[in-house]
């Protein structure tokens, strides 16, 4: 008479950690830290996405577009007529009830020094009428003559009729200047750099 000996069932093991696994680990955790403290600079000095809420910029920029918006260029030169700038509410429009880190965006129209007025449907900038094909309607209201303050920009939005801009509560100063719209993302049909300058 014979005896089968029967097998034990057998137990799945796990291998321990090597110290070649938990390297592997580690690196991936450093690139991990060096690619998020890289996203937090490029966003901070470099660009970052925004979105327009509003339509004080139709018809040039839409409600819902998603925009880039580089910092880099003000670090070099302070902005230039046309630029689209993003900025941080000054103390008049937080004295309004927005919030300080509620941005705007409008297009720079006067520099230091120069001069800004309103007549007759018309921009003037030192006496010389703006031709603006940009906007969504000639202004129907009336601003005297204002010299823009060193340190400083006159802004406008481009749907001129529905923009609280520099006509309703003054100078914006420059270092409330998040950066300049450079390239709108979305939607997809209307992708491409933002326009600047546009009487050049």
């Amino acid at each position: 008479m014979t005896t089968e000996k029967t097998s034990e069932p057998q137990v799945p093991t796990v291998a321990p950690a090597t110290a070649s696994n938990w390297r592997s680990w580690w690196e991936n955790i450093q690139i991990l830290i060096i690619a998020l403290i890289l996203a937090l600079l490029i966003r901070v000095f470099v660009a970052e996405p925004r979105y327009i809420p509003s339509d004080s910029m139709l018809p040039t920029l839409h409600v819902g577009d998603r925009l880039v918006v580089e910092k880099l260029s003000y670090r070099l030169h302070p902005p230039e007529f046309g630029d689209i700038v993003v900025f941080d509410p000054p103390p008049q429009l937080q004295m309004q009830g927005y919030a300080k880190d509620q941005a705007f965006i409008k297009r720079v129209i006067g520099r230091p020094g120069q001069t800004v007025s309103v007549s007759q449907g018309i921009v003037y900038v030192d006496q010389h009428p703006l031709k603006e094909a940009y906007i969504a309607a000639s202004p129907n209201y009336t601003l005297q003559p204002v010299q823009v303050p060193e340190g400083t920009v006159f802004v406008m939005g481009d749907n001129r009729n529905n923009s609280n801009d520099s006509h309703v509560w003054g100078f914006l100063p420059q270092e409330n200047i998040i950066g300049r719209a450079w390239f709108r993302f979305y939607p997809f049909r209307r992708l491409g750099f933002v326009a600047l300058n546009p009487e050049e």
